[in-house]
């Protein structure tokens, strides 16, 4: 492993402020109300129905309300990661998908299945690394760099994608990342900074990346997580790789939202510390309902963003939403074909490589932590 390359980053682009269109208080003011117990069953029967009645497939990811979580398994529908969310949603034979997560999860699916209509709870449910990313913004600085491979995030729009050369999960990025250094490509990296540190620490790769980052992950802090850990200190340490590098430091196991769950499931551990959203918690519990799951700390009411480690726009997707969607047909992501076209080649070039490399994702290399799993 290499890690004295260095990691510029070329382009800051600016966190918003309370006025600004990153801020949060919108996505918070949208969460769906509760449902009592006899509302929320109906809804669910209905919903239940509708989904056979119009060919419709549920896709959730792991960061959204436990009750969806469910809901998609029952039905035959799925939870996963990003990178299996879309590899479900362009095999399963539904005509219609409903995509319970954040916006850039429900453009891939439409860019992979353009023939089936693509729905979402919530539209306005989106991502502060996609946010942070602006196209045009995006254009100019690969503009700047023509020399470099580019690679981008899933959490980006389809406008950005359109513009890659590979798109990347958390779960393939280390992965494709060591391929590209292996064949001597430079890379432009977009748009979280903390995951392309990460990358670019354990692969050696020469990256040049973008200043974004998520809300939710850049709010845990090293400082807390240590005095958690002296109270618990047979606890293991899982930590997604968008984190900052001194929580990332401390950590077991650093890897995508599936690696932690493996981690959990098969580790000889009776108590882990979770440092991502903690949406996860839910079907952490379903598969290892002996094991002591704690809640990273982020820094309370001292944070900068009030996430308490839960996305605001994740928690925008609600039980009414998904039922809007087969009622109504609200909510229909909608992709202008050339973009959806040329966003289409980074997505395919990175499913083909995991699906022709499954042992990359599956086994400690370069990179890979604690031989848990892919980051």
């Amino acid at each position: 492993m290499n890690s004295t390359v260095s990691t510029p980053i070329s382009f800051d682009y600016p966190q918003q402020d309370a006025a600004g269109v990153t801020c949060t208080a919108q996505a918070w003011a949208k969460v769906p109300p509760h449902l009592g117990a006899p509302e929320k069953a109906a809804v669910i029967a209905r919903i239940k129905q509708l989904l056979v009645e119009k060919d419709a497939a549920l896709v959730a990811h792991y960061y959204v309300d436990g009750d969806i979580q469910d809901l998609a398994m029952e039905t035959g529908g799925f939870v996963a990661d990003s990178l299996e969310m879309a590899r479900f949603g362009k095999n399963h034979p539904a005509k219609n998908l409903i995509v319970a997560g954040v916006r850039f999860m429900g453009e891939s699916a439409k860019i992979l299945s353009p023939e089936k209509r693509v729905f979402m709870p919530d539209l306005d449910a989106t991502c502060s690394l996609d946010l942070g990313c602006d196209a045009n913004d995006f254009a100019a600085f690969r503009a700047l760099h023509p020399d470099r491979v580019v690679v981008v995030y899933a959490n980006t729009s389809a406008a950005v994608k359109a513009q890659a050369d590979w798109m990347v999960t958390s779960s393939c990025a280390l992965a494709i990342v060591h391929q590209l250094k292996v064949e001597g490509k430079k890379i432009l990296w977009a748009p979280d900074r903390h995951l392309g540190r990460y990358i670019q620490e354990q692969t050696g790769a020469d990256m040049l990346l973008w200043n974004g980052a998520c809300i939710v992950h850049d709010e845990f802090k090293a400082a807390e997580l240590e005095i958690l850990k002296a109270k618990h200190p047979h606890a293991m340490i899982l930590v997604h790789p968008e984190s900052p590098q001194a929580v990332v430091d401390l950590a077991d196991v650093v890897g995508s939202t599936s690696a932690m769950i493996k981690a959990v499931v098969d580790g000889a551990a009776t108590e882990y510390i979770v440092a991502t959203d903690n949406g996860i918690l839910h079907r952490m519990r379903q598969l290892a309902p002996h094991k002591k799951l704690i809640e990273a700390p982020t820094a309370g009411n001292s944070a900068t963003c009030k996430s308490c480690a839960h996305c605001p726009w994740m928690a925008m997707n609600g039980l009414q939403g998904i039922l809007d969607c087969l009622e109504k047909a609200s909510g229909e992501i909608l992709i202008e074909e050339p973009i959806r076209v040329k966003a289409l080649t980074c997505i395919e070039r990175m499913l083909d490589f995991t699906k022709n490399h499954p042992e990359l994702l599956a086994k400690a290399q370069h990179g890979f932590v604690k031989n848990i799993g892919a980051a």
